[in-house]
């Protein structure tokens, strides 16, 4: 539960230290933590998709298909091949009890909850040091989108178009808003002021 008139809104990662973290998670054993992290920044799942994910789903596979538990809108997701090599190690390393088994499992047989998630992820804050602000569950769909808005160059529109689409937005304002656009925009204004 976050504080009254506290800041409780999500951050994300710039793309490098995502990837950096993905990779140090699974060498120092973390392949849940790793698995989830790659999962949010490579789907741009919402973390309630991401926890109703079962291994027969996303294992050996290039496309899976959701029903989105907030809109209940079916998507499909493409998963890379670097993102279903990773997918199958962690599925080695955490020895589930079988590919009907949910993705995130604690180690009392219960999937996660949110709230413990993102208990995990300021934790993994301090202990690696990201250069993030408010690290939560949330953070992984902000950086896919702002990868992939970064990714896009002289496309930028035509990202926005599709992020709004992935994002179920309502407008393209409303995606720039929520990956932080529209703040960087009206912040540049006080650049081009010289003295």
């Amino acid at each position: 539960m976050s504080l009254k008139y506290s800041n409780t809104t999500a951050d994300f990662l710039q793309w490098d230290e995502a990837m950096n973290l993905i990779r140090k998670l699974a060498k120092d054993g973390n392949y849940k933590m790793s698995l989830l992290i790659a999962l949010g920044c490579f789907t741009g799942l919402r973390i309630s998709d991401i926890l109703a994910l079962r291994w027969s789903q996303i294992l050996h596979v290039s496309e899976f298909i959701i029903i989105e538990k907030k809109t209940g809108k079916k998507r499909t997701l493409r998963l890379n091949p670097q993102l279903q090599k990773h997918i199958s190690e962690c599925y080695k390393q955490i020895e589930p009890i079988g590919t009907s088994a949910p993705i995130l499992v604690s180690q009392k047989r219960t999937i996660f909850t949110i709230q413990r998630i993102n208990v995990m992820l300021k934790e993994i804050k301090r202990r690696y040091h990201l250069r993030v602000g408010n690290f939560s569950c949330h953070s992984l769909r902000k950086t896919f989108g702002r990868q992939v808005y970064m990714m896009s160059g002289d496309s930028a529109e035509l990202a926005l178009v599709k992020l709004m689409e992935l994002f179920n937005h309502s407008s393209i304002a409303i995606t720039k808003r929520y990956l932080g656009l529209r703040q960087e925009e009206i912040l540049e204004t006080y650049d081009v002021l010289s003295f």
